[in-house]
């Protein structure tokens, strides 16, 4: 009977850590990720500007990063609704991330705007600039095409801007 009593205090304990584990990883995705669309969150791009603008830095690299806004949205807040609006950000960005590479940072900066850092583009300005431009330009004609919500048609007029990033400093 004692070794029964002690074997299941031991699984207790062990399912307890087990959830204490999930529970400090759920905590530490939430530090650095946005609840709405999961995309890493202003901190996190921070951390990972960073550490890119050292990498660039060191590999004499340009990188980039793209400032994207939603025309508009506070409009389709009001009269659709912040549902709609919520299911808008999420569709955002899940087109923004399909548009770039996995090694890229996609972030919501808040509300309505969102950043993609695209890391390590080019050793020569003018050629990394023509690839930032060219992921604005797909990420502008993915967010461009038509949303649905509940039958609802809804179309999205986002701007982008784009700056240079080089070694410690933004263009």
């Amino acid at each position: 009977a004692y070794h029964a009593e002690l074997s299941a205090q031991r699984e207790a304990l062990k399912r307890k850590a087990d959830e204490l584990a999930l529970s400090e990883s759920n905590i530490r995705h939430l530090a650095f990720h946005d609840a709405l669309t999961g995309l890493a969150n202003r901190r996190l791009l921070i951390d990972r500007l960073q550490q890119q603008l050292r990498q660039n830095q060191r590999n004499a690299d340009f990188g980039a990063l793209l400032f994207i806004d939603l025309d508009n949205f506070k409009t389709l807040n009001d009269t659709l609704g912040h549902d709609k609006g919520d299911e808008l950000l999420r569709q955002v960005a899940h087109r923004i991330s399909f548009c770039v590479r996995e090694e890229d940072t996609v972030a919501r900066f808040g509300g309505d705007e969102f950043v993609v850092m695209l890391g390590c583009l080019s050793r020569d300005e003018a050629d990394a600039a023509a690839r930032a431009r060219i992921v604005a330009e797909k990420i502008l004609t993915t967010l461009r095409q038509e949303y649905q919500f509940d039958g609802q048609h809804y179309f999205s007029t986002p701007s982008i801007g784009i700056t240079l990033i080089h070694g410690n400093a933004i263009a």
